[in-house]
């Protein structure tokens, strides 16, 4: 299979008007910006424990087992819940999802926050990361499916940026409560009940947004897709996109797709599947969260002072906030696919200069700066073009029927190479040592080159509706 990009492929309704009125126009901006609070909390709450552990392990005795199991316990949680999720995103709706995740976020976050033991840490761990698989899963699925095709890049990866605004969140919080009170027993708390406001936010917000509109024609209610579809759209607008979504909805109901059972039937839909695992995978294997989760203990190896390099560490979450806008200015105006393989030549160059850099250069200021320049470099390329291309790709791939289940299935690789990645890391620092583990990223990063370039479509330019119509005939 060679997909090959088609940038000129403009099919679907017609395209957002200015003449759109201004209250329809509003109410898609209140729309996302309520849903995207499900990807603050995923931010929130796989980067607030950075700065939170240092101070649990006197209060709760952690061992290195126990803190291995209450840092990685949430991504064990959010693999089960990306297809928990999923599933469920497909069944009940996926406004009616996000309202459970709200919960789970907030009950999570209070869990950990009271925890008396490690093992109720563990276990409420592992409530936010299904919170946080969940959210993964639903919220780009909800917002590419509010979206006009024309502007589905731009809206989708505005939760890429609440992710990373998350993380940023939680890193300057976490330095600003130590300092204020980091002397004082049980601070750790004080960091992880924080989470629960945008919880709370989250789940009145979505009391009052719609359901997506075309998860109700998926269910054959044609009028309440189209009464939504009203909120959002102009008049004309909604007419022409309730005729392709209802006869697509049809079709797939005809067909019955959706599900393990006609995943494993429908050649096409597996090979698709597979497509997705890909992304998912491409997107971890640079070794992202090895900056995320000890990008501390690199800068620290690197030649930094242990307080020098948690301040470079902000600065690192600063810089994936400032890539995400030019991600999503650039999402509007290049096809995915190529941008995806610029991230990756990109992401690829950085790690192999770290890796030349701490094999080449004598430890030192000119060391440790260097070092720092390449790991914003890699975030810049990362967290600009890679990652929101992925959740954007993974939310528009899959037919409507199994849109989250498949996404669903796809983001549980994700997490579990991201699991595998954070795990082995650590080992593979001491054993070959720092340059090595990142000419071992180089060589992935080639094989990810190699893969998107033979196997990834383009997605941009169609409403999801002719990219069904696209993927079908293309993979069939």
């Amino acid at each position: 299979m060679d997909v090959k990009d088609d940038a000129t492929a403009r099919t679907g309704p017609p395209a957002l008007d200015e003449d759109t009125p201004r209250p329809v126009a509003r109410r898609l901006r209140v729309i996302t910006i309520i849903a995207t609070f499900g990807g603050l909390l995923f931010g929130y709450d796989t980067g607030v424990i950075n700065g939170a552990l240092p101070y649990m392990k006197e209060d709760l005795g952690l061992t290195p087992l126990t803190e291995g199991l209450v840092t990685s316990s949430l991504l064990l949680g959010a693999a089960l819940g990306a297809v928990v999720g999923g599933r469920l995103s497909d069944a009940r709706g996926r406004r009616r999802n996000i309202l459970l995740l709200a919960l789970l976020f907030f009950f999570g976050a209070l869990g950990a926050t009271l925890a008396p033991s490690t093992e109720v840490m563990i276990v409420a761990r592992f409530v936010l990361g299904l919170a946080v698989g969940g959210a993964s899963v639903t919220v780009p699925v909800y917002l590419a499916e509010v979206a006009p095709a024309e502007r589905r890049g731009a809206l989708v990866t505005r939760n890429e940026l609440m992710i990373v605004s998350g993380q940023l969140l939680a890193f300057t919080s976490n330095a600003a409560i130590a300092r204020l009170g980091g002397e004082s027993g049980g601070v750790w708390r004080w960091m992880l009940v924080i989470a629960t406001v945008p919880a709370v936010v989250l789940w009145f917000g979505m009391l009052v947004v719609p359901e997506s509109p075309r998860w109700l024609a998926a269910q054959g209610r044609f009028n309440d897709a189209f009464e939504v579809l009203k909120q959002i759209r102009s008049q004309q607008r909604a007419e022409a996109e309730l005729s392709e979504v209802s006869a697509l909805a049809v079709k797939d109901e005809q067909e019955k797709t959706g599900g393990w059972k006609d995943l494993k039937s429908t050649p096409w839909i597996r090979r698709l599947m597979w497509v997705g695992f890909g992304i998912a995978v491409v997107q971890q294997i640079t070794g992202v969260n090895t900056i995320m989760y000890y990008g501390t203990q690199i800068l620290t190896d690197a030649g930094f002072a242990s307080d020098s390099a948690v301040t470079a560490n902000i600065a690192n979450g600063v810089i994936s906030v400032l890539a995400t806008f030019a991600g999503i200015w650039l999402l509007g105006r290049v096809n995915r696919r190529p941008m995806l393989m610029t991230g990756q030549i990109g992401t690829t160059g950085a790690l192999l200069l770290i890796g030349v850099v701490s094999l080449l250069m004598p430890a030192g200021d000119a060391r440790a700066y260097t070092v720092l320049a390449m790991t914003v470099t890699f975030l810049a390329f990362q967290q600009g073009a890679i990652s929101p291309v992925t959740w954007l790709m993974l939310a528009e791939l899959f037919p409507l029927r199994m849109r989250a289940f498949g996404m669903g299935v796809a983001a549980v690789v994700l997490w579990l190479t991201n699991f595998a990645i954070g795990l082995v890391f650590p080992s593979l620092v001491s054993g070959v040592g720092v340059s090595a583990t990142f000419f071992v990223f180089v060589a992935f990063g080639v094989l990810a080159i190699a893969f998107v370039k033979r196997y990834v479509p383009e997605t941009r330019g169609r409403s999801l509706e002719a990219l069904e119509e696209e993927l079908r005939d293309r993979l069939s």
